[in-house]
């Protein structure tokens, strides 16, 4: 009679780089932000430049920041997918582990 075998896959946690990535985004545009509104003459300066924006200028503006965010999720994802694809390989190198089981 033959013993049957166990199988194991005990993988690591994944890193999660999509909170990362966007953390960090998030974390520099509240260190700018920060900064900008730290000091007065830097307030009065962005007050006096918001005020100075034609529509062209803030149409291009919009249409940058959602290229950045575009690009950012496009980072994020291709992450995740190469992580993904990580994780495939290594299952496959460690398919099974023979063992008996535990009477």
């Amino acid at each position: 009679m033959s013993t049957p075998t166990i199988s194991e896959t005990i993988t690591s946690p994944r890193t999660r780089w999509a909170a990362i990535i966007w953390g960090l985004l998030f974390a520099g545009i509240a260190a700018v932000a920060l900064g900008v509104l730290a000091d007065a003459d830097r307030r009065e300066g962005l007050a006096d430049a918001l005020l100075a924006l034609t529509p062209t200028t803030i149409t291009a503006i919009v249409l940058l920041t959602a290229g950045v965010l575009l690009l950012v999720g496009g980072a994020a994802g291709l992450i995740r997918r190469a992580q993904r694809k990580l994780a495939v390989a290594a299952s496959e190198e460690r398919r099974e582990v023979p063992g008996t089981l535990a009477e």
